[in-house]
């Protein structure tokens, strides 16, 4: 071999490792006419598939629809029936309500009249608490206990000041019903009434039974007043109450209203109802 061949024989082989691999394609399919046609009639078949069975559907759903309509209609009815049938109880309510309002005030104006009835009915009575009972008391017994109360205070009470006297219906267990003495007027009252106070002032030993004539139970507190309403007598009893809590230096009554006094120099306040005790009760 010579020099030549030797060298054309290791340059094929260098050539050799070097040369590019072989890349081998398929050859794409080509689309025909008749292809885009089958697909054509794939896809339309499918589309008709899909409608026709939309359409069962909807051909199922439509009286269930109908129903639901239907109900909804009826549902309908039924609430504006009810909202009709609220709006005429609203307005009964309402008429309901203004009536029972007007009444609750009429109801007010009447008891405020009927007290003042019963107060001008009392303006001039007293009352005498605590007085003990006799045996077999008699009306007589009652004028004379009053005589003799008035003589202990230095008044001039006499029998033709006196329209009538009663001792009260009280319960049971009440043993010393108050006693009412109807005065001829309220001039006679108001004097009896101060000179009541003026001995209780005066005097260590307040009004007591001895004062009016007993002979037993001499030293049994009495305690002389006008006479109240029932309403004034729990206002009253109320209203000490206030004075004692809260520390008002005065509590009193006159014709038969009650009235407090927080000092000397205080405004003097008509106690009308409960509420204002309760609101007063709760100022600090």
């Amino acid at each position: 071999m010579s020099v030549c061949d030797a060298d054309d024989s290791r340059v094929a082989h260098c050539a050799g490792a070097v040369t590019p691999p072989n890349y081998v394609f398929a050859r794409p399919k080509v689309v025909t006419t008749d292809d885009l046609n089958n697909f054509k009639e794939e896809i339309k078949n499918m589309i008709g598939s899909l409608w026709a069975a939309h359409k069962q559907e909807t051909k199922d759903i439509a009286p269930t629809l109908m129903e639901i309509k239907q109900t909804n209609s009826n549902i309908e009815s039924s609430i504006a029936l009810l909202m009709g049938q609220n709006q005429e109880l609203q307005n009964k309510i309402f008429l309901l309500e203004s009536k029972s309002k007007e009444d609750r005030e009429y109801i007010s104006l009447l008891e405020e009249r009927v007290e003042s009835l019963q107060m001008g009915s009392r303006k001039s009575n007293l009352e005498l608490k605590n007085v003990p009972r006799k045996n077999s008391e008699t009306k007589d017994d009652l004028v004379q206990m009053a005589l003799c109360l008035s003589t202990t205070i230095g008044g001039n009470l006499c029998r033709t000041d006196i329209k009538d006297v009663y001792r009260v219906r009280g319960k049971k267990d009440t043993q010393s019903p108050p006693i009412v003495v109807e005065t001829s007027s309220t001039l006679v009252k108001n004097d009896v009434l101060k000179l009541c106070k003026a001995f209780n002032v005066k005097t260590k030993s307040k009004l007591c039974a001895k004062h009016l004539g007993f002979r037993t139970n001499e030293d049994t507190p009495i305690f002389v007043s006008e006479q109240l309403t029932a309403r004034g007598s729990r206002l009253h009893f109320l209203a000490r109450d206030l004075a004692k809590s809260k520390q008002y230096k005065f509590c009193w009554t006159a014709y038969g209203k009650i009235y407090v006094r927080k000092t000397d120099n205080s405004p003097i306040l008509l106690i009308k109802s409960e509420a204002q005790v309760q609101q007063l009760m709760n100022t600090a």
